[in-house]
């Protein structure tokens, strides 16, 4: 499986390509800016890609859904709950100081348990809301790795002072969804460095 991790836009989003290396289909995961680096990613392994997923609506992860859409011909995934924040991305994004497009809607929903395919592998949809209230994690499971979006970081957990934000919801979302993987599962999160399940039970200060 090819696996790229590319940071991204003003706040170093972590977007993620991810693709079958014999098919070259493949996904795309937050592309939250700089997606004329995303099209050099692509383009080097040759790829086609035929989703874009967004794992929640904060404009820092949706903020390049149009350009990226628009060089793909791809779809669009997310959850229902955080659809309407693609309407608003640009507002939102202008009161940080920082320029951004609105999202084009959705073509699909994430639900809980959903398989998505590309060429020989899929990545299963776990619904974690806590950050936002359609957050969602991707697992691999053949591949033991997981992309947390802004739901569990190394040594830390997203923030939950935002509207849809709860904290409590989102520990329980951790300790069932994520918690529940096996610990040698390594963690992608949409901000920093990679980490496991197994660090994350064991030394998460939050925990």
């Amino acid at each position: 499986m090819i696996f790229e991790t590319l940071p991204v836009g003003p706040l170093s989003v972590n977007c993620y390509i991810v693709a079958c290396e014999k098919s070259r289909e493949g996904i795309v995961i937050d592309p939250g800016g700089d997606v004329g680096q995303i099209l050099k990613v692509v383009k080097h392994h040759d790829l086609n890609i035929h989703t874009v997923i967004n794992t929640h609506g904060h404009f820092d992860h949706i903020g390049g859904n149009r350009q990226a859409l628009e060089a793909f011909g791809a779809r669009l995934l997310i959850h229902q709950a955080d659809e309407p924040m693609l309407s608003r991305v640009s507002d939102v994004a202008r009161a940080y100081g920082i320029q951004c497009d609105n999202s084009p809607n959705a073509d699909a929903y994430l639900v809980e348990g959903m398989d998505i395919y590309f060429g020989t592998f899929r990545t299963k949809v776990l619904h974690t809301p806590g950050h936002t209230l359609g957050g969602c994690c991707l697992y691999f499971d053949g591949e033991q790795k997981v992309i947390t979006g802004d739901t569990l970081f190394a040594d830390s957990i997203g923030r939950t002072d935002l509207p849809g934000g709860s904290h409590e919801q989102l520990l329980e979302s951790i300790r069932k969804k994520l918690f529940a993987l096996p610990e040698d599962v390594i963690v992608y999160p949409g901000h920093g460095p990679h980490t496991t399940i197994g660090h994350e039970k064991n030394c998460n200060p939050y925990f």
